[in-house]
């Protein structure tokens, strides 16, 4: 752990205890940052993926404090914020789970929108009243693009195919007219797929993986999934962490496409995860229910990250079949600790 400074860097973190946050976290906390993070009140801890970071709050050094407070809150983020006067404030939060989104959309326009905003405004308030300035990030999507024809870029027009994904283009244009209105330094990182042993149970690289576990275990004999043709460009969550973070180190405020290049569909997916579990052909284990289409599907989302590439010297290492066994043998390890 780093010694903590009274003149380290200080960042502030929604949605800290996804797998993006988690992920970023580390990568800050290593880069000599104190770390603050926004955690939902809940009957049920929350903070798995930060147990191994977190230090008990007594004492001085930590590189980690956790806040309560809501995206639905505009009051709570604004004294946060008052509070912890960051440097820089990653926004993760959000209803992030695009099938559900079609099942909550006001909800998911709340947080995922309207919280953006409420973090802006917290923000300009700030600013003007300490004359200090706080980078801002937003975690945009490939959602926004949806039904648009790949490759996408920075320049491709949004046509998104859900509650998430409208959600998402606002919170974008939101972002970009605070930097272009008030001078506030805020990217958008356009993040396509991005997994890791550490993703959500309920999204459908994880539920194959650790589906596959389970099976293995005994504990299991079917997956069910819904369209297997969708195809996505999937990457690995550490690195698009540290994209995130070289955008934030740029002079000027300016948003990034980040992804592979590379189109994969699920069943490509299901192919590699059930070869490297020794479970042969996928189709034995695999069953089909309609209620987890979506009403309106995205075909395929390939990133064009040759602005990324050029301006922040990042592209991605890990290949699509390392990270699907990446996420197998966690999984597989996971379930023989039960």
């Amino acid at each position: 752990m780093v010694p903590f400074h009274n003149d380290m860097k200080k960042a502030l973190i929604t949605g800290i205890t996804g797998q993006d946050g988690s992920y970023l976290t580390e990568l800050l906390i290593k880069k000599g940052y104190k770390v603050h993070g926004i955690i939902r009140r809940s009957s049920t801890f929350n903070t798995s993926r930060l147990s191994h970071l977190y230090q008990d709050p007594h004492q001085k050094n930590g590189g980690l404090v956790l806040h309560y407070g809501d995206l639905a809150d505009a009051e709570n983020i604004r004294k946060i914020i008052f509070f912890v006067k960051p440097d820089e404030i990653y926004n993760l939060g959000a209803q992030s789970h695009v099938r559900v989104s079609f099942d909550i959309p006001e909800y998911t326009a709340n947080i995922t929108a309207l919280g953006t905003l409420r973090v802006l405004e917290a923000i300009r308030d700030f600013e003007q009243e300490f004359k200090k300035k706080i980078k801002f990030y937003q975690a945009s999507s490939s959602e926004m693009f949806g039904a648009t024809p790949p490759p996408q870029n920075e320049e491709t027009y949004f046509h998104p195919r859900s509650p998430y994904g409208c959600a998402k283009v606002f919170a974008f244009h939101i972002t970009k007219l605070y930097r272009e209105a008030y001078g506030v330094f805020a990217v958008n990182g356009i993040l396509f797929n991005h997994e890791s042993p550490r993703r959500g149970e309920t999204f459908v690289t994880r539920k194959i993986t650790r589906g596959i576990a389970r099976i293995k275990a005994g504990l299991g004999k079917k997956i069910y999934l819904g369209n297997l043709d969708a195809r996505r460009d999937w990457g690995y969550s550490p690195e698009y962490m540290e994209a995130a973070y070289l955008m934030m180190q740029q002079r000027k405020p300016d948003d990034f496409v980040i992804g592979t290049g590379e189109s994969h569909s699920i069943k490509e997916f299901l192919e590699v995860a059930f070869k490297e579990a020794g479970l042969g052909d996928y189709r034995k284990y695999i069953g089909i229910d309609k209620r987890y289409y979506r009403p309106a599907e995205v075909d395929n989302l390939i990133a064009d990250i040759s602005k990324a590439k050029k301006i922040l010297g990042w592209k991605p290492k890990t290949t699509f079949k390392e990270l699907v066994k990446i996420m197998v043998k966690a999984d597989l390890k996971n379930e023989l600790k039960k």
